[in-house]
């Protein structure tokens, strides 16, 4: 197996050890949690440049990475909902909307291709970047307030863009920076992707 298939793999385990700590410990064991957080993200920023490096960076592996970093950041989620259950509760709704959006990128990409989104958009990375932001702030300062009511009103746009990605392709493929990058895919407008934005 080679080392982006092994990074993969790593950051998939870290989900089931991440919720196994944050159940058996609770606050006790957040700066644990904290710092697999990290492992697994830099196990996603690696997998990514490494498997170019390799020229191994197929769509097989892209729509692996993608659902992994979905299971990771579930577990991240809901361990930080078993460590500071108050926390989330205060911005419940707005955890709920974000998760349903989601949900519902899944749900329209199955219908109209048969296969999950895996689209790397550009605003779903800044996305992820306040979601480190929120879950640093979450398990290394028990806080939530402000920046978790900005990583969801950031999760619920990036879930807007991605599923009017989904709308405007006129067929499935990975890697799409922004919707308006999905129009010109459908109008048969070529545009270089940036290697950055594919990790």
């Amino acid at each position: 197996m080679s080392i982006p298939y092994l990074l993969i793999l790593f950051r998939f385990l870290l989900a089931p050890t991440i919720l196994l700590i944050s159940y058996l410990m609770g606050e006790r064991g957040t700066y644990l949690v904290l710092v697999l957080m990290f492992l697994g993200l830099f196990s996603d920023i690696f997998d990514g440049i490494i498997a170019r490096k390799m020229k191994i960076d197929t769509e097989r592996m892209r729509r692996l990475d993608s659902q992994t970093d979905l299971v990771f950041w579930l577990s991240i989620s809901f361990s930080c909902y078993l460590i500071y259950p108050e926390l989330i509760k205060e911005n419940l709704i707005g955890v709920i909307a974000v998760i349903t959006m989601e949900a519902l990128c899944y749900g329209v990409s199955l219908v109209k291709f048969g296969k999950e989104t895996c689209t790397h958009a550009f605003v779903s990375k800044m996305w992820g970047l306040t979601l480190l932001a929120t879950f640093t702030c979450l398990l290394g300062f028990a806080y939530g307030g402000w920046m978790m009511k900005i990583c969801i009103i950031l999760g619920l746009i990036s879930q807007l863009d991605v599923i009017l990605i989904i709308l405007f392709l006129p067929k499935w493929t990975h890697d799409i920076p922004s919707f308006y990058h999905a129009i010109l895919i459908r109008k048969g407008i070529e545009f270089k992707k940036s290697k950055y934005l594919n990790s």
